[in-house]
């Protein structure tokens, strides 16, 4: 589904975020993407979502050849992968049922089709009775609920969550790695990018830890 092939990332001024990774990430697979503070997992994942382009090697998502996509065909990728964020980027000026459907509205589906498809996703993740709430009166695991439900209201192949649990306590964090497994067990193909290794060690996935821009595969 994933394949990093030699792939770095030079940054202006020289930084090299990552150096000659390659790995790959089998269809329905969920991995765990490790390393110290800077060791370029947010770098990796936004080559992904072509965020980024590569300075040398190739990237593939679900066979495609993402050096050799122009842009105007980005967006087709994007839709493909949804992406969860640690600080969750919700609209607070709209509410639950909004933030979620967002995608969608900008994808140009029908309502009825709009209003199916979140309120699927809410369910989901537990929020169905939140729709009509704006994201302020929530706690911050129902706000980080809300961004998995949006990343998650295209039925994307691919689903990446960078630092996701960042700010949230054991137990929440705990809640949601399991739902990212649950997603996975109905075939989502799942990388989750975190410090948080004790976290890690109690779910039996391989992991993929970066160190200085270069991966060491467990």
């Amino acid at each position: 589904m994933i394949r990093f092939d030699q792939v770095s990332k030079r940054y202006p001024g020289g930084h090299e975020a990552l150096s000659r990774v390659s790995f790959e990430l089998e269809n329905n697979e969920m991995v765990f993407l490790t390393g110290h503070s800077g060791a370029g997992k947010s770098t990796l994942m936004k080559l992904i979502i072509m965020m980024e382009r590569p300075s040398q090697g190739q990237v593939f998502v679900d066979g495609v050849n993402l050096n050799r996509l122009k842009n105007h065909h980005i967006p087709e990728i994007r839709r493909n992968v949804g992406v969860v964020f640690q600080n969750h980027q919700l609209l607070f000026d709209r509410n639950v049922f909004n933030n979620v459907a967002l995608p969608l509205t900008i994808g140009g589906y029908k309502p009825r089709e709009i209003g199916r498809r979140v309120r699927a996703a809410l369910s989901k993740v537990g929020l169905a009775d939140k729709e009509k709430q704006f994201p302020i009166a929530l706690s911050g695991g129902e706000q980080q609920r809300v961004g998995i439900a949006r990343a998650v209201v295209n039925k994307p192949a691919v689903l990446l969550a960078d630092e996701p649990t960042g700010n949230l306590d054991p137990a929440l964090s705990e809640e949601i790695m399991n739902l990212f497994g649950q997603f996975n067990q109905v075939g989502v193909t799942v990388m989750i990018a975190t410090h948080d290794l004790g976290l890690v060690k109690q779910m039996s996935y391989r992991q993929l830890v970066l160190s200085q821009g270069r991966l060491n595969a467990k």
